[in-house]
């Protein structure tokens, strides 16, 4: 690795993402004016159906930051600090909408630093019009017809919509 290489931050903002919401979305933002490079992971978790695929959750994101130059969009299973020493990162990126996300948020950071001391998280506060949206309030509005346009892209919003029109039809 060269120097110029050695120099450059790259983040991982690893998570579900199903949906992405504003406040991933706001974080994010946030996370690629800090970072040189950010690789927004999403998480393969066999264990638990989703709503979406991955495929549509990185398709979807995909589209949401296409106007971000320096973040790119990924999937993943296995150990997030694993993944990281992939993608020669060394930074977690993670959002925190409120106190009560926090101890979570704390020990995971935590058991990653166990994993591997080089690899740090970094904690970022959403807007706080954004700190009370989370993907299962945006999917238990959706599935009972309400309006999510509030807290979900444009583009998301389109998609989710069409999305539960097809499986209601």
């Amino acid at each position: 690795m060269d120097k110029k290489s050695e120099n450059i931050k790259i983040a991982i903002y690893p998570g579900s993402f199903d949906p992405i919401t504003l406040g991933h979305l706001d974080v994010l933002s946030d996370g690629a004016k800090m970072f040189d490079r950010v690789i927004i992971a999403v998480l393969k978790n066999s264990s638990k159906k989703g709503f979406l695929t991955v495929e549509e959750r990185v398709q979807l994101i995909k589209e949401c930051v296409k106007d971000l130059p320096n973040v790119e969009v990924d999937s993943f299973d296995g150990l997030t600090v694993e993944y990281a020493k992939k993608k020669n990162a060394t930074i977690l990126l993670r959002g925190l909408r409120a106190v009560s996300d926090f101890e979570y948020e704390m020990q995971l950071s935590q058991t990653n630093r166990a994993l591997s001391e080089d690899i740090k998280t970094v904690f970022l506060m959403t807007k706080p019009e954004y700190n009370f949206i989370s993907s299962s309030t945006v999917k238990e509005i959706l599935m009972h017809n309400g309006d999510i346009s509030k807290f979900v892209s444009p583009e998301v919003n389109d998609y989710l919509i069409n999305k539960v029109k097809n499986v209601n039809n």
